[in-house]
């Protein structure tokens, strides 16, 4: 066993920072929409904080894209065609199964190997789907306050403020998902050390990769 770095500096700056937002928009968002009853900041509070902190987010995700283009980490989130199966299946199986039965994970993350397949799904779609329609029905709906006239076309502002609701609900459950999964680690805050720390401790050799997948194994 030994310790590897997993996450560098800016990786786990990048990662909090993101989180810090995600956070303040789910809850500013849902102060918005549930002013009149469930809202836990002032409304004009709340919308400002929103518009701030949403465009921040939009600059860090530029950023953070542009430094996994540039570093060659973009490579992390592209699935393997011939294994892939194999391996979500594996992993599937040890979220379902496996790991409330003590089996070892199916997969020894590296710095090379941060993702497992369901992991690059997950987040190959937040990038290319949620998170572009948030972005973009978030800027309309910012830009109606000063153009009106966009309201028409869209059909109505509340067709765009329910599919933004809708795009937050789905990051909502994901955070939920991401916080418990990151539980499953060797100890409950493990892998929460390692994003704070950049390490983590790992079997085998320095740089080993995940466990080969077997020839004669099926789905």
């Amino acid at each position: 066993m030994h310790k590897e770095l997993i996450y560098t500096l800016y990786e786990r700056f990048w990662h909090w920072f993101q989180a810090v937002m995600i956070l303040t928009l789910l809850l500013t968002g849902f102060s918005v929409h549930y002013s009149g009853s469930a809202g836990v900041i002032p409304f004009a509070t709340a919308v400002r904080l929103h518009n701030v902190v949403g465009w921040l987010l939009v600059i860090n995700a530029f950023l953070g894209f542009f430094y996994y283009l540039t570093t060659g980490m973009l490579r992390q989130l592209i699935p393997e065609p011939r294994e892939w199966h194999i391996l979500a299946w594996r992993q599937l199986r040890y979220y379902l199964y496996g790991m409330f039965h003590g089996e070892p994970h199916p997969l020894q993350r590296s710095r090379q190997r941060r993702l497992n397949p369901l992991q690059q799904i997950t987040y190959l779609a937040i990038l290319n789907i949620l998170l572009p329609v948030q972005v973009v029905t978030g800027v309309a709906l910012w830009f109606m306050q000063y153009s009106p006239k966009l309201i028409h076309l869209v059909g109505g502002i509340g067709n765009l403020a329910a599919v933004h609701m809708l795009g937050a609900w789905f990051f909502a459950a994901f955070v939920l998902a991401h916080i418990y999964l990151a539980t499953t680690g060797p100890t409950p805050w493990a892998h929460f050390v390692t994003m704070i720390t950049g390490y983590e401790v790992v079997e085998g050799p320095s740089g080993s990769d995940p466990l080969p997948v077997q020839q004669n194994e099926t789905t």
